[in-house]
Order: C-alpha cells, then structure tokens, then sequence
C-alpha cells in the first residue's frame, strides 16, 4: 500500500472522528455531568492524535493534544465542563477540521491555532480564556498540586501495580541552570535518558509545554524503571547544565499519601489493574513519544467481531453503474430480439439472463444508495452555532435520517438544505422575547425529517417561528416588480409563498451575512429542480413555516411507461403516474381557457403531448376516444394524451448533454431495445 492509499484512510477516518467528536461534544452540552460521554471524546481526541502523529501532520496532532489535557482533568472530575470551554473545543474542533480540509486539498494540514491552543493551556492552568480566574473550587480541582502530580485513577493503578510485581517506582524533580539558553532542548536530553531505562509515566507540566519552553525552570515526574535511584539521579547531574535532581523511590504507602484523592478509587481488583495498564501506559507514553510514533491504533474489544465493511471510492461505483447502464440497453435489444426470432432456447436464454440482470440492478443500486445522516449529521453543529451568534435558543430535532437516497443525490442535496435551515433560524424562529411576548416557549423547534414515499425521498424543515406574512410578501414583489398589480389579487397563499424563489428576491429589512428568508432561496430551487426534484412551502403567519423538497430515490435507473405519439417514443416515470385510461370526446370541456376533463369527483386539465411536442402524425382531435396517463406533481393532478401504450420497461437516464439547451418537460433522453433513442418526460414541467 503507498502513501497516498494511506493519506486517504488518514483523511477518511479523521472526517468520520470529527463528525464523532462534533456529536458527542453537542451531546456532552446537553448533559455536562455525564462522564461516559467525556471518555468517548477523550478516546476520539485521541486516536485522532495517534493519527495525525502517524502521518506527520505536528499541528493537528499538537492542537488535538491540547484538546486531550482539557478532556483528561474533566473525565477524572478535576474540571467542570462550563460555556467557555465549549466555547473553546468547538473552536479546536473547527481549526482541526480547516487543517482536514487543507490536507484533503494536498496541503500539509498548516495552521495559526496559537490563540486556541493559549485558551486551553488557560483552561488546564485553571484559568478561564484571557486571564480571568475561575471560581475558587474549579482551580481547586483543576491546578496540580505544587510538590507532587496528582494522578488519575488509572495511572496511579499502574504505579501501583508496577511496584507489587517488583519494579521500581520513582517521583523525579529536576531543575535546570538559571542562565540556560535553551531549556527546551535540556529537557529533553533529561527525557531521552529516562525513556533508555524505563517508562515516565506522568510529567508535569506536559512534554509538549516543555518541549515549547512553556516552564520555569523545573519539571517532575513519574518513572516506572529497574534502575536504582542513585544511579539515575548520578546520570541525570551528569547532563550539561542541569542545576539539581531529587529522585525518591516510592512504595505503595508514599505512593497513596502523594495521590490521597485517587487511592481509594484505585482500589480494584488485580484483573481489571491488568487490562488498564496498557491503556495508561499508551496514553502516558504518546506524551513523551509522539514525534517518534509509526503507527498507533485502537485494541478493539475482545467480544467485538471483525469489520464486514470496507470503503469504495465513489468514482468506482460511478464506472460501476455506467457498465451496468450500457448491459441494460444490450437486455432490452435481447429482449426485442428473442421475441422477433421466436426460438424457444433462446427466449429461454434471455429471461433468465433479464433475471440475474435485475437481481444485480437491486444490488448496484443498493451500493448506491447512501443514509441522508451523511448530510444530516453536519446540521446540528450548524444550528448551534447560528443560534448562539443570534442569541437565541434553538432545539434541532431530526427524525428519518437512516432514509437512504442515491449518491448521486445526497451529494447535491446539501447546500440546499443548508439554505434552508439558516433562514429557519435566522428568520423563522424569534428572539427569545418576542416568542414570550406570543405565549411561546423560550426555545424554539426546527424539524429536520426524512421520509420515503414510492419512488420519492421528502426531505422537509418545520419551524415553530413567526411564519411567513403574505402582505408582505406582496407589496416586496410589486415594489421590485416580480408580479403585477393584477397578477397580485388573484394569487393563493401557495403561489405568494413561491415567490420567495425569485432570483434576489428578499423580505429581510437588513442585509444578514447568515440569511435571510429568500436570500438565496432561488439556488435552492434550482438546485432541487436540477435534481429532478419539487420545493414547496406552507406556512401559518404566527405559528410557523414548513419547507417540503421532493426529490427522486435514484438518478441513474428508473421504472418508466413507455408511450407512443405519432411518430415518436416518450417515456414517463412511474412515479409519476397515478393510472392510465380512455376518454371520450365529448367528456373533454373547456373551463376559462383550460381544457379540462371529470376525473373522479373533480376536473384536472388534459394536454395533448402531439401538440406540446409538435410530433406529426397524430392528432387526437379527430378521433372519439383517446388514451390518457394521468400524472402528479404532490397533490396536483393533470392528463396527458398519448396515442397508444407499449409497456413497462427498465430504462437508463442520459442526460441531454451541454451542446443542447434545456428543454423544458424533458428530463433526459433513454436507449430502447431496438436501438431508437426515447425522451423522458419530465411531468412536473406540466404542472403548475
């Protein structure tokens, strides 16, 4: 495997911890006493550290280091989660996803992250950001003890253990000359020779502080070694400029009385001291050694089972699906063939080769096919944020995200959405005091949902906010001139709503650098619609608005009726169709302007595809009765004219290509069976 295989699982495993730390820390913000949280943090932090030390990347893994020594004084009670260091490790959290983006790019993952890392040194020092001194017991908890490092529960459990099986454990404290120039490098000559010997275990303040001269003079330690004192204290002096060393051997009762706080909890069974070592000995050691690391990884649980999944890089699937695309073209031509010929073996022969093929269509498709969490999972972090700059309080509850859409889809879909959800935020929940004003509670409902239905996936943002207020609406389109004073008396609240999609179309009163409801929303139209996909919008001014976007399962294959007019051959998605059928003549009316015809207990207009298409040699007029395809676009129905019906067919979408323009009602064009190229037709274009 060459490096660049390994920069890709390095880039993709880092997303997947990112994502991992940007939840939990959310969820940790919910409930900042719950400890279990803290440690699955603490253990992303640091496989992202082992990481990134791995591949080289010294910023990211410093940053995250900082990260690890906040998360490491909460999970063992020494420090209380506040808003600050939230504050502070969404900030780290950000840096460290700038510095993934920049190696994804082929940079080397560089950044400017002094003022954060100072924020968390602040934070570890007992200190809030910018100086300020926190609450007397959060110092209590969160400053070493001057004469000794306090240790955690599992680190004073190896010590412990290390002396009953007979090694020897040692609290170091070495100071280094006054009229040093360089400290740093001292220190680590004094590291190096202890890591020839033994093990350190604990250092204070952290290799990482020291190897940046961010000490006095004086460091001390832990060191698990065979070496007897006087002999390590003698090697030690015996470095150039080191002004004094005091090396004591500690046994498991002087051990207790350093660390008096932990001793208790240490108290466990000889097993569980066992399995813990080798957690502490790692995390312990990637202080001294992260710049000597090769490789670190995660020891999986002994009752977990192999890994049944592995990684596929889109662009294969891409070429997958094309070779797949092109063998149904050849089925069908097959298909045609065996039923002009009419031999029996060979008709024989290409059923079940369509069998297998349709059987491997479900699973092409299916590897396709991605969980819209993927997009998803970015929005709760987002919405956080927003709300905080806005000062307002904001609960994001998303329901469906396991829905699955095609690739191909969920790639495009998030920009969109991203829109979306920013102008609910920004312009569709209230401030805090305008929703008490109203009788609301403080804080305010986004729903994000996620739905199937047939061969649709609805994906749709409800708020509880103020609504969208339809005057005004309208008196901003006729002041820009995007509807007429005519247009404006006759028009639905669905249609006033829609105007909201009109490029540069805006209500908001000040320009907002997060949103503003419209801003934008004319990409987001296009953008779904470019999808094959329908936004529409409700609202009731006062209680809330609710975006509803329609889009296809897949892009590449899809089930489809195939029709003839005149000439011609169309395809219609059967999605789309509702049923098929015959209508009379004289049952066809025309109703202010429109033709029309009765469908069930209500009219829906009818078009004829001859004359929207200009095909000759059909014209429906002249005959008594004609077969129609009655199609939906949401709720709302209409009928087209065909000639006649020539069955249900598996077909693949090409797109139109550049060189032609868009064409409206077509939404690409397919290979039949006897080679003839088919347009699809795009329902929805006929709809309005």
């Amino acid at each position: 495997m060459d490096m660049n295989q390994y920069l890709s699982m390095f880039i993709d495993e880092s997303n997947d911890h990112l994502q991992s730390l940007n939840e939990n820390m959310l969820e940790l913000e919910n409930r900042p006493d719950d400890l279990g949280i803290v440690q699955v943090i603490f253990r992303s932090a640091h496989t992202l550290k082992g990481m990134a030390a791995t591949m080289g990347f010294e910023d990211l893994s410093s940053l995250t280091h900082q990260m690890e020594n906040v998360l490491d004084l909460v999970r063992n009670e020494k420090l209380k989660m506040q808003e600050f260091i939230f504050d502070t490790l969404f900030q780290s959290l950000d840096a460290l996803q700038l510095m993934v983006q920049d190696i994804t790019q082929g940079g080397e993952g560089k950044a400017d992250v002094s003022s954060i890392v100072s924020s968390l040194q602040a934070i570890v020092r007992g200190e809030q950001p910018g100086g300020k001194q926190p609450k007397p017991e959060e110092k209590e908890a969160s400053s070493f003890n001057g004469s000794a490092i306090q240790l955690d529960e599992f680190q004073f459990s190896v010590l412990d253990q290390s002396i009953t099986e007979g090694h020897k454990v040692l609290y170091i404290e070495v100071a280094i000359r006054k009229d040093c120039q360089l400290k740093a490098a001292r220190a680590y000559l004094v590291f190096d020779l202890l890591e020839r010997y033994g093990e350190v275990v604990k250092s204070y303040p952290s290799v990482q502080e020291i190897e940046q001269e961010k000490f006095d003079r004086s460091f001390s330690l832990y060191y698990i070694t065979q070496k007897e004192a006087a002999e390590l204290k003698s090697l030690i002096l015996n470095l150039s400029e080191i002004e004094s060393a005091e090396v004591v051997l500690l046994d498991h009762e002087s051990l207790t009385e350093l660390n008096s706080g932990v001793s208790e909890a240490a108290a466990t069974s000889a097993p569980a001291l066992a399995e813990k070592k080798t957690e502490s000995a790692v995390t312990s050691s990637a202080n001294q050694k992260e710049q000597k690391q090769t490789k670190e990884t995660a020891r999986p649980a002994a009752s977990s089972t192999p890994s049944r999944t592995i990684r596929v890089d889109i662009d294969r699937l891409d070429v997958l699906m094309n070779l797949f695309s092109e063998l149904l073209i050849d089925r069908s031509r097959l298909e045609q063939l065996a039923y002009e010929v009419k031999r029996s073996d060979l008709t024989e022969t290409v059923e079940h080769m369509s069998r297998v093929s349709s059987d491997l269509q479900n699973i092409v498709l299916k590897l396709r096919m991605v969980q819209v969490d993927s997009v998803f999972n970015r929005f709760p972090r987002m919405v956080r944020d927003l709300a905080k700059s806005l000062d307002k309080k904001i609960d994001l509850i998303i329901t469906g995200a396991e829905t699955e859409l095609d690739r191909t889809v969920i790639d495009e879909i998030g920009d969109p959405l991203v829109h979306l959800l920013r102008n609910a935020v920004d312009h569709g929940v209230e401030h805090i005091d305008e929703r008490v004003a109203a009788g609301k509670p403080e804080t305010g409902t986004i729903k994000l949902r996620a739905f199937h239905s047939g061969n649709h996936v609805f994906i749709e943002i409800e708020d509880d906010g103020k609504g969208i207020d339809r005057d005004k609406i309208l008196q901003k389109a006729l002041k820009n001139g995007v509807v007429k004073e005519s247009e404006a008396a006759g028009m639905t609240d669905e249609q006033v709503y829609m105007l909201l999609f009109a490029p540069g179309f805006s209500t908001a009163e000040i320009i907002s650098d997060i949103s503003g409801r419209g801003v934008g929303l004319d990409v987001v139209k296009s953008k779904i619609e470019s999808l094959s996909g329908v936004v529409s919008v409700e609202s009731k001014l006062g209680q809330g608005t609710k975006f509803s976007v329609q889009l296809p399962l897949t892009l590449s294959i899809i089930s489809a009726m195939l029709i003839k007019v005149g000439i011609e051959k169309y395809a219609i998605p059967l999605s789309s169709i509702v049923e098929t059928g015959l209508i009379q003549r004289n049952q066809i009316r025309k109703v202010h302007g429109y033709t029309m015809i009765p469908y069930r207990d209500t009219h829906i207009p009818l078009m004829s595809l001859s004359e929207l298409f200009s095909v000759p040699g059909f014209d429906e007029r002249a005959e008594e009765e004609t077969e129609i395809v009655v199609v939906h676009k949401g709720d709302r129905l209409a009928a087209l004219t065909v000639e006649d019906f020539i069955g249900q067919s598996e077909i693949v979408i090409k797109n139109l290509g550049k060189y032609l323009p868009s064409i409206q009602g077509v939404a690409g064009a397919t290979i039949l069976g006897d080679g003839q190229v088919a347009l699809i037709i795009d329902p929805n274009a006929f709809i309005k």
